[in-house]
């Protein structure tokens, strides 16, 4: 797939036109903003620690050649010319190749508008087109905004890892949730 593809645009509750589509290498300032952004927020996200362009710019190259190789689908969502979330479905292999990884991470601001709902759909039907059998993602169990999107587009629970983080002096549980793709 190429990168910068349009995937769809909709409208977001707030008034706001999205566009869902592929990365470009063009988002590289947008992406490393996001990603330290999160950072910096203290979101339920698995980073810690801010990254550096350079360190973004390689996560970037390897993407863009991942998208191409149609072994994983990343997905941008844009508002207003701006790179404001991130998203992938990555195929995994050997036993598990009819299985699916997803992620997600929206910047503040973005939340709560229909994007996250909306790039799950996208990521969803490429994993219906690529004739994978089951989807998997975990989340934080402290968010809980994550955890209804994932509900409302069909994953259910399927496990948890007790005390799987510490994050700000507490432990919090790693929920796995599943979708079966029929």
């Amino acid at each position: 797939m190429k990168s910068g593809r349009v995937i769809r645009t909709f409208v977001a509750h707030d008034g706001r036109r999205v566009v869902l589509r592929t990365p470009k290498w063009e988002d590289l300032d947008d992406l490393t903003e996001m990603i330290n952004s999160l950072v910096e927020e203290k979101a339920d996200i698995i980073k810690t620690e801010k990254v550096s362009r350079e360190e973004e710019a390689n996560w970037l190259a390897r993407v863009l050649v991942r998208v191409e190789k149609e072994d994983a689908l990343y997905v941008v969502a844009e508002v207003d010319g701006k790179a404001v979330a991130n998203s992938e479905v990555s195929k995994k292999d050997g036993y598990h190749s009819h299985v699916g990884a997803i992620g997600i991470a929206i910047r503040n601001g973005f939340r709560d508008v229909g994007i996250g709902t909306e790039m799950m759909k996208a990521l969803i039907d490429q994993g219906r087109a690529w004739g994978l059998k089951v989807l998997t993602l975990s989340v934080f169990a402290s968010n809980k905004r994550a955890f209804h999107v994932y509900e409302k587009v069909g994953f259910v629970q399927t496990g948890v890892i007790p005390k799987s983080v510490f994050k700000e002096g507490k432990y919090v549980d790693e929920i796995l949730m599943t979708k079966l793709l029929e």
